[in-house]
């Protein structure tokens, strides 16, 4: 089996909230490098995942969720 984290439920959660990644970056001061490594499924600090989980009120699994995938 082959699991990897993906960062569907970001989206998700982004949309719920009515935010953007430009308010992300720009008004919350998440870097541009951050949302391109989660575009691109690359992996994030457990730091961002915190600043995340606060800017959008949420918890990890709003964010992230890890998958088998086989």
């Amino acid at each position: 089996m082959i699991f990897v984290i993906i960062y569907d439920p970001f989206w998700k959660t982004l949309k719920e909230r009515n935010e953007s990644t430009y308010t992300l970056i720009n008004k919350y001061g998440i870097s541009s490098a951050t949302i391109d490594r989660i575009r691109k499924g690359n992996g994030i600090t457990t730091q961002k995942l915190d600043d995340l989980c606060k800017i959008l009120n949420c918890r990890v699994e709003d964010i992230i969720e890890y998958i088998d995938k086989e």
